[in-house]
């Protein structure tokens, strides 16, 4: 298999209701530099880590349980560490008239100004920035773990080419 045509997935949840709005296809990417302290999934930080998948074998399953979800979720690890990847399964999801939402310990500016980042960017509905930061944790907030976290409308950011925060 070429490396587009798998990614390495911690696991996946195929219904969650705190990964985005509505009933979400979540699949946990594994790999990510960030290493943030308080991380809910220190298990997805090492790249050598969970388990290699066909991306094909993902978006028969997303599939198979559209008429019951509605979106897909991107999370982590960080998906920007498998751009291609994530990009081919947002695409597809969004071609399902399904919404994609993705979390990334990136800002969206740091984002934006990468130009690998953009095809993902572009495929994507929301976008949850900024890594988890264990002094700004709260469990209050919406879809969130920390208060410097942004839930962003990517849409529309990229749209205006302002970060445009999403109403939840």
């Amino acid at each position: 298999m070429s490396n587009t045509q798998s990614i390495r997935i911690s696991g996946i949840t195929p219904e969650s209701i705190v990964d985005g709005e509505g009933i979400r296809y979540v699949i946990f990417t594994q790999g990510c530099p960030h290493n943030c302290s308080g991380c809910h999934n220190p298990s997805t930080h090492s790249f050598d880590g969970g388990k290699v998948v066909a991306i094909h074998d993902i978006l028969t399953d997303i599939e198979k349980n559209r008429k019951y979800i509605d979106g897909i979720t991107l999370s982590g690890g960080e998906p920007f560490c498998q751009i291609d990847q994530c990009s081919i399964i947002a695409e597809r999801a969004r071609k399902l008239g399904l919404t994609v939402w993705c979390y990334t310990g990136f800002s969206f500016e740091e984002l934006y100004g990468r130009g690998d980042a953009l095809e993902l960017l572009q495929n994507l509905d929301v976008l949850v920035d900024g890594p988890f930061i264990l002094e700004e944790r709260s469990l209050d907030l919406d879809f969130r773990g920390s208060r410097n976290q942004r839930i962003i409308d990517v849409r529309t950011s990229l749209k205006e080419g302002v970060t445009i925060i999403k109403k939840i």
